[in-house]
């Protein structure tokens, strides 16, 4: 076999893919770290210096033990595998994340261990471990030039006055700039490779000059050099105890005195070539150097490999702060780790991905960001990072491009850091409680900020098996077991009843009902022992068992996490959306398809999960789940979604009992003791044995033993694997052929790989390419080459998330367009408002130059209005008038116009004392200006001082992209296309200046009135009691709490004076804040002896728009709200004079039925998002307008005297009829409930003519309809009028009203409203006493 080729078909079944030693290059010598020096040129590039000139001085500030020195990749094994080609700089960057680094015998020199992992671009990991050792330099050559460094260093601070004493901080050195760039703090806290030395040392050298003292200094004559060498192997899997083990015995080989048995080429090749992957659900025994090594990997129904030790994760940062994080992850917040030791960033990292199951981290996942990586910081997606900190650094020094979404986690210090505007976890106290319960269960502190894993064995699990058997047969069966004596046929019967489902559960349930299962359970801790006693002579040894019980606590943790997704997603495939034939048309339209009916899945949530739930749908790694779900009918199922819906489907089976309602009801995890059964029996019993190291076809001689260093080894033997089938090379075949076989299948589908992987990236992500930087080249073009993808990403974003709030919001042409259901929840506009004001502050935040404060995109903010107020001020102070008074509107509308103001609206959001910081004011103006449709105008007009812009960003930020800025301003347009209230509806306690105007119709009547007007303006969430307006002033202003959207005012006056009457035509108010304006329509007299007598009326509003809108955008505006009754059916139906507006029989029935349909659908929508239901009744198209017209059919239209002729005429004579027929005996032949009903209308008639309020005859018609619609009283009145003899004089032959069937019709229409709870506003009930 090749060497270049190896085994690209048993690579896929070997345990390591490759053995790598990283350390100095002793013939190219001491080069420095040329990441530093590309650091180093960006930097220079930013602050506007020569990049050249600054990276070709040598930094003789800081000592050489200190400085990064250039590592290599010395030598790898086999050279490549084809199916994990050897990213030679990624590795080398990864095993020695600082570059090279230097001790003398007087620094702490501690072997060290860490992780990594390398994703790569199709989203597929690949594991390194690493140790990290010291080797004595014995090159002459490295140590003169170590020698000579020192003394130029020494030579450098002498000559400085500044800084005599060499010791002083090195930070300070190399942050000397003025700028507070986003990056400089990170370099001066991560560019010097600090030492980790001992604190002896660090006593010794803190009085005393670095240079002259032994401390800091290096000689040649009296020291010895040593430099780190770091040994990898590079793994498809994570089994990172095993490998940990197995390198660990490699050092003590090379450090030991004595010789290891055989050459180490020997292990390494039987690690590479001869150790297969355990296949699922096995474990297997290999031989390392001095002990063997165990590792299993769960089967398939089990939760997938997780090798890393989640409870000390729990402990570094106690369980609370960890679901927190656990809660930021699943949001996909930008999430940044923060500690001194590489592997408890990785360990934090990983155990947070482990938890996510059966969801996916879809971004960028670096657990160990290398120094030279920094402007990764910068990215403007979602990421998880992890960041090497140096002793000493301070929190506060290290500055972030942007902190608006970013959860920081600093894991030494046991903190976090959170985000604003954080939903919590469902039942958060609850989960923290059980999770609490395991941690304590294995002897680890929920509390978390242990330094360190204990090791404390647990009481409870780990006791033997034997002291739990009290019975004598018992015990001898244990006894029989041990010496290999159990009976066949038991041990038969108990792999019979472990591997079947159904006895499983009648096992289960017969422990719920009290059977005793006694029998069964003794036999299998019997057959567990037996496992036990076979394997190490019976003893595990101190290793093996913190590990099982490491194993232990992480599958039970896992499982309590798992538990949490399976109750909360358990019939999560009701509301996956089906809808094409194959794979090939679904991956087509994969963008323009909804493919989870959201809507309906958070209706049916319990109301304390909606504010977590509404977000977390919304995120990648849910689409992506889905979007697994649905090609799971066409193709294999993912792994991690078939164990899901395997526990979802067990979980049903195991409720018998009908499902019951949803609940938010906390439900603890059932299977952590069965969860741990699996593992212990795999480490009980072994299953697979892999080959023992053995002598390999080597040349005598070479290689010779050398306590301390880590020879050369002989690459031919290593090159390549043995070429004898060995016993797992056929697994190797089936596997292949298994793997042909799918993949004709894949071409039988008729859709090229190719295409499917491009429509894949396409559908799945923004940014998945970015899911990993690119760790081998980092040329200036490749690093500008990622800032362009992430400046396509966010266009890309911005285009998707606008279409789906256009898509949410537009309605019924959403549904035509087959997007799927209209409904738009509040809670779910909120969600998609809310990750805009994300999106927004990760585009503010895409190359600054200069960081000043949490919010990138406020901050730029602050800088436009301090210079616009600096113009103002100018232009104030020079005489010439600028010409800025705006002219009243001359529409006629008594409203002065409201001025467009960018800053304006800055003043209003800064005048909220609610809100108290700066990414809240960000998000504050931004809903502002989205309720406003100001978004888009107000982002141009502030992008529009280029000379600020190119102050604030780095050439290649997404706000100096021309062309991509433009596109983004112009989705953001689209939005005007719909109405959102989005800051009324969110910032409900704010104060809100108000402005009202009352528009008299002038040739009619007064435009002044001596009596003593008053107005009240009610909204959804309030009104602002009854305000007496000044004598002949119709405008005022008033300050009140927030009134939402306004829906109702009550205008009247109290008749007093000479001109008491008054004819309005209409009441303007306006928001001052958002500028929104509603008309309410009025159009008839307000006076004693005029129209229908009224003094007060009241009006229902309509939202106005404004009237630019109309002109520009006419095509796209969205339908007024329900309006009140307007001027024109108030006069046709009371003056009776527009004959040519009467409406016929037919369209009179109609407006009925369709009144009813809207107060039925307003009850059919979730309470928070129903709106007004005065509207429906008494606004135009309402119930009450219906009925009038109703009752208006073929009334009498002779005028007595001329004077109006009312419905409420009739209804107070048919009163007066039924009162007196009462007295007079007439109705005493009328059956019982007749009698009664009217007894209750003449009751209510009375009470609304006797309501101290002058609401005049048509206000009291709306008001006996409103309550006779609240009480459900309507359809027991209607009879009673139409047998009411008084119809025939005041009515028509032809009058419906006088059908019976079409009365019939109508009292079966009212009918329908009875299985609703109608409640009326206070503003129509005032002053009635029922």
């Amino acid at each position: 076999m090749s060497a270049s080729s190896t085994g690209s078909g048993s690579a896929l079944c070997r345990f390591a893919h490759y053995f790598v030693v990283c350390g100095i290059d002793t013939e190219t010598g001491l080069e420095p770290d040329e990441l530093a020096a590309l650091y180093e040129w960006l930097e220079a590039d930013r602050q506007g210096r020569d990049p050249e000139t600054a990276t070709k001085g040598e930094n003789f500030d800081q000592s050489p033990l200190k400085r990064t020195f250039k590592s290599k990749v010395l030598a790898h094994y086999p050279e490549n595998v084809e199916c994990n080609p050897f990213d030679q700089d990624a590795v080398n960057m990864l095993c020695l994340p600082k570059g090279l680094s230097f001790r003398t015998q007087k620094d702490n020199r501690d072997p060290q261990f860490h992780s990594f992992l390398i994703t790569k671009e199709d989203g597929t990991r690949t594991y390194g471990f690493v140790f990290t050792f010291y080797e004595e330099v014995t090159s002459p050559q490295i140590c003169a030039a170590m020698q000579t460094l020192h003394q130029m260093h020494h030579a450098e601070h002498a000559s400085s006055p500044t800084n005599p004493c060499p010791t002083s901080s090195s930070s300070s050195s190399s942050s000397t700039s003025s700028s507070s760039s986003s990056m400089d703090s990170l370099a001066s806290s991560l560019d010097e490779a600090e030492t980790p030395s001992s604190s002896s040392s660090q006593v010794s050298g803190a009085g005393s000059c670095g240079a002259c003292s032994g401390s800091g200094g290096y000689d040649a004559s009296r020291d010895t050099l040593y430099v780190s060498k770091a040994l990898c192997l590079i793994a498809p899997m994570p089994f990172m105890h095993a490998c940990k083990r197995f390198l660990e015995q490699l050092h003590r080989a090379v450090t030991s005195p004595q010789p290891p048995p055989l050459p180490l080429e020997s292990y390494i090749h039987n690690v590479l070539y001869e150790v297969p992957l355990p296949p699922p659900g096995r474990s297997l025994k290999f031989h390392a150097i001095y002990q063997p090594i165990v590792c299993q990997r769960p089967g398939p129904r089990e939760l997938p490999l997780a090798d890393f030790p989640l409870g000390q994760a729990f402990q570094l940062l106690g369980v609370e702060n960890l679901v927190q994080l656990f809660t930021c992850v699943l949001l996909e917040m930008q999430i940044l780790l923060y500690s001194q030791d590489y592997q408890r960033l990785m360990v934090v990292a990983e155990s947070i991905n482990t938890l996510l199951f059966p969801f996916q981290w879809q971004h960028v996942y670096v657990p160990i960001l290398p120094a030279s990586l920094l402007h990764f910081l910068d990215a403007p997606v979602p990421y998880l990072m992890g960041l090497q900190s140096k002793e000493d650094t301070d929190r506060s020094k290290l500055e972030l491009p942007q902190e608006a979404n970013l959860c920081f986690v600093d894991i030494d210090n046991h903190c976090i850091e959170l985000p604003e505007d954080f939903p919590q976890f469902p039942n958060k106290t609850e989960f923290i409680q059980e999770l609490s319960e395991v941690l304590l269960h294995f002897g680890v502190s929920p509390e978390g900020g242990a330094t360190s894993p204990t090791t404390t064995t647990t009481t409870t699990q780990n006791s033997t098996p034997g002291t739990e058997l009290k019975n004598n047969v018992l015990k001898e069966l244990v006894d029989d077991g041990r010496n290999g004596n159990i009976g066949g046929r038991a041990v038969d019967v108990l792999e019979l009843l472990q591997g079947n489902a159904t006895l499983e559960r009648l096992q289960a349930l017969a422990k719920r009902t009290g059977v005793s299962v006694g029998h069964l359970e003794a036999l299998s801790r019997a057959h567990a022992s037996t496992g036990e006693a076979g394997r190490d002579g019976g003893r595990m040894s101190a290793a093996d068992e913190e590990e099982l019980r490491n194993a232990k606590l992480t599958v039970q943790l896992r499982e309590v996490f798992a538990g949490r997704f399976t109750a909360m997603f358990a019939d999560y495939e009701a509301f996956v959306i089906q809808s094409a034939p194959d794979l090939e048309s679904w991956l087509t339209n994969r963008e323009q398809m909804h493919n989870f009916d959201k809507a309906s899945f958070l209706s049916d949530q319990p109301e304390p999960y909606l504010p977590f739930l509404s977000r977390f749908i919304e995120t990648q790694m849910f689409a992506t789940f889905i979007d697994n779900k649905i090609m799971s009918q066409w193709e294999e199922k993912e792994p991690l979604l078939r164990v899901f819906d395997g526990r979802i489907e067990k979980a049903r089976l195991y409720n018998v009992r009908a499902p019951s309602l949803r609940s938010s009801k906390y439900q603890k995890c059932t299977v952590l003791k069965e969860s741990t059964q699996a593992i212990e029996q795999r480490l009980m019993k072994i299953d697979h044995t892999a080959i023992h190291p053995h002598l390999l076809d080597m040349k005598i001689g070479q290689g010779k033993y050398q306590q301390g260093f880590f020879p050369k080894l002989q690459a031919d033997v290593l090159a390549s694997g043995p070429t004898n089938n060995n016993r797992w090379s056929n697994r190797t075949a089936t596997a292949q052929r298994r793997t042909d076989r799918h993949k004709q299948h894949s071409e039988h589908l008729g859709l090229d790989n190719d295409l499917k992987e491009k429509y894949m990236q396409e559908a799945r992500s923004l940014g998945k390419s970015l899911r990993q930087p690119k760790l081998s080249d980092l040329s200036p073009a490749v690093i500008a080459q990622t800032n362009w993808k992430f400046v396509e990403g966010l266009l890309k974003e911005c285009r998707m998330k606008t279409k789906r709030m256009l898509v949410a919001k537009m309605g019924r042409e959403a549904v035509e367009l087959g997007h799927g259901e209209a409904s738009i929840t509040g809670l779910e506009e909120n969600t998609l408002i809310a990750s805009l004001c994300d999106l927004l502050e990760r585009i503010w935040s895409h190359g600054l130059q200069v960081k000043q404060g949490k919010s990138a995109l406020w901050s730029h903010l602050l800088h436009y209005q301090a210079r616009e107020e600096k113009v103002l001020q100018q232009q104030a102070e020079s005489p010439v008038s600028n010409g800025s008074e705006r002219r009243r509107s001359e529409s006629g509308i008594g409203l002065p116009t409201l001025r467009v103001s960018l800053t304006q609206d800055m003043r209003h959001i800064q005048n909220m004392s609610e809100i108290k910081t700066e990414v809240g004011r960000a998000r504050a103006w931004i809903r502002l200006s989205l309720e406003k449709k100001l978004l888009s105008q107000h982002l141009k007009q502030l992008l529009s001082l280029h000379p600020l812009t190119k102050r604030l960003y780095k050439r290649y930020a997404f706000l100096r992209c021309e062309e991509e800025k433009e596109q983004f301003l112009f989705h953001l347009l689209s939005l005007n296309a719909v109405d959102y209230f989005c800051f009324t509806n969110v910032f409900t306690t704010i104060m809100i200046p108000y402005r009202a105007v009352i528009i008299p119709i002038k040739k009619l009547s007064n435009a002044m009135t001596t009596s003593n007007p008053w107005v009240c303006v009610s909204g959804e969430l309030g009104d602002s009691g009854i305000m007496q307006i000044p004598k002949n002033v119709l405008e005022m202003t008033f300050d009140c709490q927030n009134l939402g959207k306004l829906t109702t005012v009550q205008i009247g006056h109290d008749n007093s004076g000479l001109l008491a009457k008054w004819l309005v035509d209409c009441v303007m108010v306006r928001n001052e804040i958002t500028g929104h304006t509603y008309k309410f329509p009025c159009g008839r007299w307000l006076g004693k002896g005029v129209d229908d007598g009224s003094l007060e009326r009241v009006l229902i509003g309509e939202l106005v728009v404004p009237a630019s809108e109309e002109d520009g955008g006419r095509g796209s505006r969205t339908p007024p709200l329900q309006r009140s009754p307007s001027q024109i059916r108030r006069i046709s139906i009371t003056s009776l004079s527009g004959r040519g507006n009467k409406p016929n029989s037919a369209q009179i029935q109609e407006s009925i039925g369709e009144a009813v349909n809207n107060i039925v659908k307003h009850f059919h929508k979730p309470e928070k998002e129903r709106g007004n239901l005065t509207i429906l009744l008494c606004g135009e198209g309402g119930l009450v307008g219906a009925l009038e017209q109703f009752f208006h059919h073929g009334f009498r239209t002779a005028r007595l005297f001329q004077k109006n002729v009312f419905v409420w005429d009739f209804i107070e004579k048919a009163v007066l009829y039924m009162e007196n027929a009462d007295q007079m005996g007439d109705l005493a032949e009328v059956p019982q409930p007749v009698s009664l009903n009217g007894d209750t209308l003449c009751r209510y008639v009375n009470a609304v003519n006797n309501t101290p309020r002058s609401i005049g005859k048509d206000g009291k018609f709306q008001l006996l309809v409103c309550l006779g619609a609240r009480d459900q009283l309507l359809i027991q009145w209607l009879p009673l009028l139409v047998e009411c003899p008084v119809i025939t004089r005041m009515y028509e032959e032809t009058a419906l009203l006088r059908d019976r069937t079409t009365v019939n019709s109508l009292i079966g229409v009212l009918q329908t409203l009875h299985d609703f709870p109608i409640t009326l506003e206070t503003s129509l009930t005032k002053g009635i006493d029922l």
